[in-house]
């Protein structure tokens, strides 16, 4: 999600702009073409040989939080994280291969407290089925001070499991994220969003026992904050 952004927008039947952090299309989007995917901030293509990121100044952090080192990137293997959550310990395992600067900034933050005692702040129970987290502020708006390219090549599928990022738009990746409890593959008309890694099914089991208590509703798209708390109380690699 694009940090330090200004309100929502709404574009109709298209996408919509959480905050400025989180584009997500409304369930059942109409088909249409995928546009090109953004090329990746990396020397080379992920999994190769980029070991270069590129995090540009973007607001002010939501919490204090150094940027993530740009240079020497691992671009192989996965590493896996535990976020301690209200209804229990969610594991999710990032790929550095498929998405090597975002899970570079996820770790960084990650390793920095940036995640900890924060309120995921949206909720989607119709048509797309994701839990979105990762601002401190717990309002859709907050982010690192800092924004990425999406990691994307156009055949992302947004599967049960599937953890992704949020952004307003090709570029503006920061710190926001969703978890994906139930297939989303209506998104996948709109494939901008990185999948950086994956939730195992007793994960995925946490994550629903917290969606199912629903949301309020109050975003223009019929997503709401979760009724559950929904918190991260800490984010520790396994």
């Amino acid at each position: 999600m694009g940090i330090g952004r200004a309100t929502a927008i709404l574009t109709v039947g298209v996408a919509v702009l959480i905050s400025g952090c989180g584009q997500i299309p409304p369930p059942d989007p109409p088909a249409r073409s995928v546009p090109p995917s953004p090329v990746p901030s990396v020397s080379g293509v992920a999994g190769e040989t980029g070991d270069v990121c590129e995090y540009s100044v973007s607001g002010d952090p939501a919490r204090p939080v150094m940027p993530p080192p740009s240079t020497d990137v691992p671009t192989s293997g996965t590493v896996s994280y535990v976020l301690a959550m209200t209804n229990g310990k969610v594991t999710i395992t990032l790929d550095r291969a498929k998405a090597p600067c975002t899970v570079n900034s996820f770790v960084s933050l990650a390793d920095q407290g940036y995640f900890d005692k924060t309120r995921c702040h949206r909720l989607a129970d119709s048509g797309i089925f994701i839990l979105q987290c990762g601002d401190p502020t717990g309002t859709g708006r907050g982010g690192p001070g800092y924004e990425f390219a999406n990691e994307t090549d156009g055949t992302e599928s947004y599967t049960e499991g599937s953890v992704a990022m949020a952004n307003g738009g090709p570029g503006t990746n920061g710190s926001q994220f969703f978890l994906v409890w139930g297939d989303s593959t209506s998104l996948d008309v709109n494939p901008n969003f990185t999948i950086f890694g994956t939730m195992n099914k007793a994960s995925r089991d946490v994550v629903a026992s917290m969606a199912e208590e629903g949301q309020d509703g109050t975003n223009p798209d019929g997503t709401g904050r979760p009724n559950n708390p929904s918190e991260i109380l800490t984010v520790t690699k396994a």
